[in-house]
């Protein structure tokens, strides 16, 4: 048995059927923004690795950080102890991220950040004597992770987990924002919010978003006033705001966190992918000293969780190297290129008929079809014209690594270009 059979006969892969599986493309090695086949064919890389890999594979920076730190020690726990990794970790997040964001949580992944900001939310109130407050509220079409507190405040038709629904806390959710990202903004956009708020604000510990693009929810891009006027509504019924940042962090809007189109800073922000450039898995959660110490007042005095490897030093040591990369600023200038690039080269896929809409923000692209996209059949059609790219839904989408070069990203454009003239001719 080959290795493709293996893997198709006992592996499962993400959002896959273990009856009919996807097709798997065997990787051998990465290099740039190029994945390289086991036959040898090479594809540009045009999904980051689901959004992580923004400085591309086998970055120098990046292996030399893990190379060092592994010779000194791989891991360590995280309770009772610390070390300079993650010390220097926080000490970069802290100074980076939006002002009042001084406590920082790590965690293993961009779900479990989700989930460690739900508990701190829903912990903060109780330990104010508002053990009441026990809801959360999001706008639909959001996409917050795949764990059980994660998938509560996802989109409840749309999340990828209706089928869990009997099992899942029923938090509120308000009609997704409306004003797309480059519209004029329309204030009554936000009015359903407000009247959630008003009637349950007693009841609710905190509202959740992705700022200004709801990611695996739709690929929407949004206006920032519809985030500026959440954080406004907050304050005004006692609410705490938690900014899921883990796709949009560390540039990829053409901001270095997306909440800033918005000029605000939420009370908890949630990071992930992009943290360590792609390397390892891990996830952070900061918020406010005032969250902080609201969460450890009275019983039990601490906050309940820590995952096993929490502060991994190895995680720590990469995700310094990838921050490095990031404050160096190369990004400022590379996303408003990949920018005007992808606004030139997609515009012209709104001719055709199968085409709903077609969208761009920063390093992000998103080409959305009339009807759902089968993925099996238009992979394969990428793979032969040589790039990777992994659409879902009726969404075929790139945000490629924030290295690629102009040809490389022209590649990208040129076959989505020719599989939907392919697949959906007008």
């Amino acid at each position: 048995m080959n290795n493709i059979e293996f893997d198709k006969r006992h592996i499962w892969h993400p959002y896959t059927s273990a009856i009919n599986p996807l097709p798997c493309y065997e990787v051998v090695g990465t290099s740039g923004v190029e994945l390289t086949l086991v036959g040898g064919e090479k594809l540009v890389d045009g999904m980051s690795s689901w959004w992580a890999a923004v400085h591309g594979y086998n970055h120098p920076s990046l292996n030399q950080a893990a190379h060092k730190q592994i010779d000194a020690f791989a891991h360590v726990m995280f309770g009772g102890i610390t070390h300079q990794p993650a010390i220097d970790l926080c000490r970069k997040l802290i100074d980076m991220t939006p002002d009042g964001l001084n406590r920082v949580f790590l965690a293993d992944s961009g779900s479990v950040a989700v989930e460690v900001a739900i508990k701190m939310a829903l912990q903060y109130w109780a330990c104010q004597g508002r053990s009441q407050k026990v809801k959360l509220i999001a706008p639909r079409n959001g996409y917050h992770g795949d764990t059980f507190a994660a998938m509560a405040v996802c989109d409840p038709v749309n999340g990828m987990h209706s089928l869990f629904k009997k099992s899942l806390v029923e938090h509120f959710f308000a009609p997704a924002p409306q004003t797309q990202f480059d519209q004029t903004w329309n204030a009554d956009d936000v009015l359903p919010m407000r009247e959630i708020l008003e009637q349950h604000h007693h009841e609710i510990a905190a509202l959740i978003l992705e700022p200004v693009v709801q990611g695996a929810g739709g690929m929407r891009l949004y206006h920032p006033e519809y985030v500026k006027a959440c954080r406004k509504l907050c304050d005004e019924f006692n609410v705490l705001l938690i900014c899921d940042e883990i796709a949009t962090g560390f540039g990829r809007t053409g901001k270095l966190f997306a909440c800033e189109h918005a000029q605000i800073s939420p009370d908890i922000m949630c990071l992930g992918k992009a943290l360590t450039g792609g390397y390892l898995t891990m996830a952070a959660t900061l918020c406010t000293d005032e969250v902080a110490e609201g969460t450890c007042v009275g019983d039990p005095g601490v906050f309940m969780h820590g995952p096993t490897y929490m502060g991994n030093p190895l995680a720590c040591a990469v995700a310094n190297a990838s921050i490095d990369l990031i404050l160096e600023g190369a990004w400022q200038q590379q996303i408003p290129r990949i920018e005007k690039q992808l606004r030139e080269e997609l515009a012209g896929l709104n001719d055709y008929e199968s085409v709903a809409d077609v969208r761009v923000l920063g390093a992000i692209g998103v080409v959305e079809m009339k009807q759902q996209v089968n993925v099996a059949e238009i992979q394969q059609i990428f793979v032969e014209q040589g790039v990777w790219i992994r659409p879902f839904g009726k969404l075929i989408y790139i945000m490629p690594p924030y290295i690629i070069e102009p040809e490389q990203l022209k590649k990208l454009t040129s076959a989505i270009h020719f599989a939907i003239q392919r697949l959906y001719p007008n």
